[in-house]
């Protein structure tokens, strides 16, 4: 089947690609002149168009007798923020067309989309089985690009738990902190998105061609493999709150060894500050009237004697 030229509109970010009778119409970082440009070649809905362009949408799926809207989003690591971020990923699919819609941060959708620019065999190989097929294709390339994600994750928490029990590692609390943050991001964007991708197949079959009656089966595989994720960051999010407790309660420990440390020396201190302050008083006192260096010797004495009883007294306890 012959393929058409990609074509890219002047001024807008705007490229397409068609094979046969299915066009793919990919738009990159979209403004209002791009989403004008769909309002006068297609029939979308006015608020659906907004959708695109705004920054504070939910995942979601809106049906209309000849297209389907979906807005998805998928997590994009920040490394400045060291933070897991959702990047928006608006699609329209239609009989003979799939419009989307994104930053241009998901690498996945966008080498697709190079990918089926350069090579003939990718281009037919995703087109071949209607719009339904393709958008599958996206999905779960974007999908499977959450997994490399969350094994960063899992790598990180490995490393955070030898700093635990490693002595004068600082910052530790800090890298849980962070990771903790990073956990509960990454579930704030997967929660909404296995709703939105698990009613997907139904409302998406309509879109694939007769032939193709195992299109349940991609669909299915690919919700394992997001169950597969949020069974994951479920996982990890118990194990960081149980390195949290482990972190605290061997703070607690260290804590308090050195309070005990400075509660025996301060107590052992305690008598002998006394007798040394008796004796540094000017008055007559017992053994004053001996010749030097008797009475220092005396008072020498005393302390050690006072020493040795409360260190014996504080290992019958067993307090050292």
């Amino acid at each position: 089947m012959a393929t058409q030229p990609e074509t890219k509109e002047q001024g807008q970010n705007l490229e397409s690609l068609t094979w046969g009778e299915l066009t793919w119409v990919n738009i990159e970082r979209p403004t209002e002149r791009e989403t004008d440009y769909l309002a006068q070649n297609y029939h979308f809905h006015p608020l659906d168009l907004d959708d695109c362009l705004s920054r504070i949408q939910r995942p979601k799926i809106d049906e209309y007798p000849d297209y389907l809207f979906l807005v998805l989003h998928f997590p994009v690591f920040n490394k400045e923020a060291r933070v897991t971020t959702p990047s928006q990923v608006s699609v329209f699919i239609g009989d003979n067309y799939l419009v989307t819609l994104h930053k241009g941060e998901l690498k996945p959708l966008v080498k697709l989309f190079r990918d089926c620019q350069l090579n003939e065999e990718s281009l037919e190989e995703n087109f071949s089985l209607g719009s339904g097929y393709l958008l599958y294709r996206i999905i779960d390339r974007l999908v499977d690009y959450c997994l490399p994600i969350l094994n960063r994750v899992g790598d990180n928490i490995e490393r955070v738990e030898n700093n635990i029990f490693s002595d004068g590692v600082r910052g530790t609390l800090r890298e849980i902190s962070w990771l903790r943050r990073d956990i509960i991001s990454f579930r704030r964007i997967i929660w909404p998105m296995r709703a939105v991708i698990g009613s997907l197949e139904p409302r998406v079959r309509r879109f694939t061609r007769r032939d193709m009656k195992d299109i349940d089966v991609y669909f299915g595989d690919m919700i394992d493999h997001v169950d597969k994720i949020w069974d994951g960051l479920d996982g990890y999010k118990e194990i960081i709150e149980g390195l949290n407790d482990t972190y605290d309660s061997l703070a607690t420990n260290r804590t308090n060894e050195v309070v005990r440390t400075l509660t025996i020396i301060a107590t052992v201190l305690l008598p002998i500050t006394v007798v040394a302050s008796i004796y540094g008083m000017n008055i007559d006192l017992p053994f004053e009237n001996l010749p030097y260096p008797f009475p220092m010797a005396i008072v020498v004495f005393i302390m050690l004697v006072i020493i040795v009883g409360m260190l014996y007294f504080f290992r019958r306890k067993h307090v050292i």
